[in-house]
């Protein structure tokens, strides 16, 4: 991470930190450091999902919550950030450590997609809610948001939240309740729980984003069999 190339992403993200060491730390992959990007990623992806959530909310006046919150799913879901994390050519600039490196760590969608919110939470910290929420505007700048990406298909936390939404529910909480293996190979386990009952469900994915989804369709499969 040289100063230069720090600076090319500053300008990709218009955004210039005061403390240049949040950026840096945003960029680091456990795998790497004990200073890594983990925390920061759980900021970003708060500041992220209001951020977006605020931007439906202006541009598609008139969508009811099931339909916003489709919407907001298939802007935040992995797969937009992974494409959004290489227009910033984000794999050149992350720290990774030398296992995760030889595996392909620098390309995989999980890593690249933690990393821009890690960013996104570290502007948060650097500039406060409304510069972190103007470089997510900037970010999606050329991403189409319009009422058609409804149709799309619908991930099971997606469709665990609609669910529990009709149902006049609590909606869902996840925590990361242990990690297993090495760095560069690691498997995550989350539990699913919602406030007010006994019921939770536990699953391991090779991110933590694969094991929230899977711990969401047991949730699902559960409640929708419930007597």
């Amino acid at each position: 991470m040289t100063p230069h190339a720090l600076k090319g992403l500053q300008d990709r993200i218009a955004y210039r930190f005061v403390n240049l060491s949040l950026l840096k730390r945003a960029l680091t992959h456990r795998s790497f450091s004990s200073d890594h990007n983990e925390r920061l990623e759980f900021l970003g992806d708060s500041v992220l999902s209001l951020s977006v959530a605020t931007l439906l909310y202006e541009q598609l006046a008139g969508q009811n919550e099931g339909d916003l919150s489709r919407v907001r799913a298939n802007l935040v879901r992995q797969e937009t950030l992974h494409m959004l994390a290489n227009q910033l050519a984000l794999s050149d600039l992350i720290a990774l450590g030398e296992g995760e490196s030889k595996s392909g760590g620098k390309k995989r969608p999980s890593i690249l997609a933690d990393a821009l919110e890690a960013i996104i939470g570290a502007v948060y910290l650097d500039g406060g809610y409304d510069a972190a929420s103007k470089v997510v505007l900037h970010l999606f700048r050329e991403v189409k948001v319009d009422n058609q990406m409804q149709a799309m298909g619908k991930d099971a936390k997606t469709a665990l939240q609609e669910w529990l939404q009709g149902k006049k529910l609590l909606l869902p909480t996840y925590k990361v309740v242990g990690t297993h293996g090495q760095a560069h190979q690691q498997t995550f386990e989350v539990e699913c729980s919602i406030n007010g009952s006994q019921q939770t469900f536990t699953a391991r994915g090779n991110s933590r984003r694969a094991a929230e989804q899977a711990a969401a369709t047991l949730m699902l499969d559960y409640l929708k069999t419930k007597k």
